[in-house]
């Protein structure tokens, strides 16, 4: 039966399985941002399509780390000189060229981490930039459905998925076409993908902030500007990035 019962009920062993399926994976991934972070790097996160969901969860959020960057095809336009209208195509995210400007846009350095977010893991923007990132000697931590991306052909020209780039390769745990409840004619409804991210990215979280425990530091991480002695707190955690954190509204 479709429901708001039926979704909860069925996204629980979801959610009870990626906790235990991804305990090795959370802590190598981990252990690649704490190494970034601890060197002085920034946490680079970049998802297209609903995968923006995941990034949007890591970057500038109250009780996040403070040395994140959110990548996204809007930054095109806000960041380079892209017309506006570029973002009205639908399959941008499916252009390789795209992930060299988003690259350059984001100015890395080369003790900067990646983790790119992608359902599917085949399109062009999301393949492309994780060839240049491992290309450049960056880590990469790739979320991806494992079940999804093994059924459909990649569509970057040089035959790869996310996956196959990746130092690390996390799986959401969401199904084949991300939908978790099957209608009776065929296809199914809800989807889980964005639900299993923002668990992915909060489990990444705290192992890193576990590690700088044990190692006796104190890691950067946002209080909500929403609460007394926010703003002040976490303008001086950026300041020791200056320029190299981008935030917008």
């Amino acid at each position: 039966m479709i429901s708001a019962q039926g979704y909860a009920d069925a996204v629980r062993p979801v959610l009870d399985r990626l906790v235990d399926a991804s305990a090795d994976g959370i802590g190598a991934a981990a252990d690649l941002i704490t190494t970034s972070l601890r060197a002085g790097g920034v946490l680079q996160a970049f998802g297209a399509g609903h995968s923006e969901a995941f990034a949007a969860e890591l970057v500038a959020r109250a009780g996040g780390l403070v040395p994140t960057n959110r990548l996204s095809l809007h930054d095109l336009v806000l960041h380079g000189d892209a017309p506006r209208d570029v973002l009205a195509d639908p399959k941008l995210e499916r252009d390789p060229a795209v992930a060299h400007q988003l690259y350059a846009l984001a100015a890395p350095q080369p003790r900067d981490v990646f983790v790119v977010a992608s359902q599917s893991g085949i399109n062009g923007s999301v393949v492309e930039l994780a060839a240049l990132v491992t290309g450049r000697g960056h880590p990469l931590i790739a979320v991806t459905s494992v079940a999804h991306t093994a059924r459909v052909a990649p569509r970057h020209p040089s035959g790869r998925r996310l996956a196959d780039l990746a130092d690390v390769v996390l799986d959401n745990g969401a199904p084949y076409g991300d939908a978790l409840l099957p209608l009776e004619g065929g296809g199914a409804v809800c989807a889980v993908s964005s639900v299993t991210a923002a668990l992915l990215a909060q489990l990444l979280t705290a192992e890193v902030v576990r590690r700088f425990h044990q190692a006796g530091e104190v890691p950067p991480i946002y209080l909500s500007a929403n609460v007394p002695g926010g703003d002040e707190h976490n303008h001086a955690l950026e300041s020791r990035y200056a320029g190299r954190l981008r935030r917008t509204a």
